[in-house]
């Protein structure tokens, strides 16, 4: 028998899990191709006097691993949340097309508004692009699912694989009349890439993905009735129209605005909610916050990987979730076609 939860034990793995994130992120910021010393980071610099154990810890690295924790913790909420809704173990933040949405977006905006040398805030709009690609993905998705039947949760995914599919083709034809300027950075984006952001750019995405998974937190204990069967969630009273609604939305929010940062970086929000339920238990109260810092952990390290493994050029960090997700996933697919009856509860 699964032992019962209790607020104190919620809190003291919370904090543990916040206080490895912050461990991690700080020695993270110390590895790379160039050696630093936190110490001098720290030291007021002289008026005139470049220090560049400053310049590199502040401008270049911390913000790179803040991005990189802000799009993990996404990703792996939101994978958290759509494995419960949808009731399938392989089920990851870019089911309903969200990765064919902002991949279309994104090259929309190298192909074409390269060409028209638009920017925005003085920025590219890739970012931009990817963002409104992506929610407006979501949009079709949900509202061919609303209006094809009874069975929305079906609708929903079969809805989500044919527009995918559709996006796809679309990215491939543009990428066949581009350049190879812009082959080459559609590509890069593709494979999911950590860049250094501007700080008002973290401020505004980590206070949107913080805002989401607080709202997510609260509706946990439907979420937990849900994970069994609709017509469970039903009889205990709960309005499951209106939770999946808010699940859903909530879900591909911060999704778009993960995937619009970093491009499509895969397996994250599959195997960290995996890893969390198989140690912890499926309980969503603590099963969203804690693949939220752990999902962040995962991404931290996977980055710093990408940048010091063939240093020093760098890996994109799509590679490096695929080369580790991979593996996770067969093992997943394994125990899933074992335990098929989990769809049918």
């Amino acid at each position: 028998m699964t032992k019962l939860l209790t607020p104190p034990t919620l809190l003291t793995r919370i904090l543990l899990a916040a206080l490895m994130l912050t461990a991690v992120m700080l020695a993270c910021s110390l590895l790379g191709t160039e050696h630093i010393s936190l110490k001098k980071a720290l030291e007021p610099s002289a008026p005139g006097v470049v220090n560049p154990d400053y310049e590199i810890f502040f401008r270049v690295r911390l913000p790179r691993i803040i991005l990189a924790a802000i799009v993990g913790a996404a990703l792996a909420c939101s994978g958290a949340v759509l494995q419960a809704l949808l009731r399938n173990p392989l089920a990851d933040p870019y089911i309903l097309g969200i990765s064919s949405g902002a991949g279309l977006g994104a090259i929309i905006a190298i192909t074409i508004f390269s060409e028209l040398n638009w920017t925005l805030w003085g920025r590219s709009p890739i970012a931009f692009s990817a963002f409104v690609g992506a929610l407006a993905t979501v949009g079709l998705v949900w509202t061919v699912a609303r209006l094809t039947g009874k069975s929305h949760v079906t609708h929903l995914l079969l809805a989500g694989v044919v527009v995918n599919a559709f996006f796809s083709a679309m990215i491939m034809f543009l990428t066949s009349i581009a350049n190879s300027s812009q082959v080459q950075r559609t590509i890069f984006w593709l494979m999911g890439n950590i860049i250094e952001e501007d700080p008002l750019v973290l401020w505004t995405s980590g206070g949107f993905v913080l805002a989401g998974i607080f709202a997510l937190f609260f509706i946990s204990p439907q979420l937990n009735a849900l994970s069994f069967s609709e017509v469970d969630a039903k009889a205990m009273g709960i309005n499951t129209a209106a939770t999946q609604t808010i699940a859903f939305v909530l879900a591909a929010l911060i999704t778009a605005v993960a995937v619009s940062l970093s491009g499509l970086v895969g397996f994250a929000g599959l195997i960290v909610p995996h890893g969390v339920r198989l140690v912890f238990g499926p309980d969503h109260r603590q099963l969203l916050p804690l693949s939220a810092l752990i999902g962040a952990i995962f991404l931290v390290a996977a980055d710093t990987l990408a940048r010091i493994v063939v240093a020093p050029a760098q890996l994109p960090v799509g590679v490096v979730t695929a080369l580790i997700g991979g593996p996770f996933f067969l093992v997943l697919l394994v125990r899933y076609s074992r335990r098929i009856d989990w769809l049918a509860k």
